[in-house]
């Protein structure tokens, strides 16, 4: 599993830079490019839900997470995982999940 660093402070698992959520999923088949790929398991902290407790809220951030990964020409790509040492999501002010992506994507 990559150890994972995300820049979408906006994310509702987003905990100190690192995600709460588990696994994700980097969505772009067609990639060629970072900016063509996206974190598809971002979802948005809406303000209301920052005063109530969510899914979310109950875990902790993780330094290492399961990638799925639809970019299959990146060359950390296999068969769908990620295999990337590390890997970084970026989309500081992120609203959906096309404003992210994975700058670590490296066309293979």
């Amino acid at each position: 599993m990559p150890a994972l660093k995300c820049s979408a402070m906006t994310c509702v698992y987003n905990k100190g830079e690192l995600c709460s959520k588990g696994d994700i999923k980097v969505g772009g088949s067609g990639a060629t490019r970072a900016d063509e790929t996206c974190c598809e398991s971002f979802m948005e902290r809406k303000d209301a839900m920052s005063n109530s407790m969510t899914m979310a809220d109950s875990g902790c951030g993780c330094t290492n997470i399961g990638v799925n990964c639809e970019a299959t020409g990146c060359r950390s790509n296999d068969h769908c995982k990620c295999v990337a040492g590390a890997i970084n999501i970026d989309g500081h002010d992120a609203c959906c999940m096309s404003e992210t992506c994975c700058s670590s994507f490296m066309r293979g």
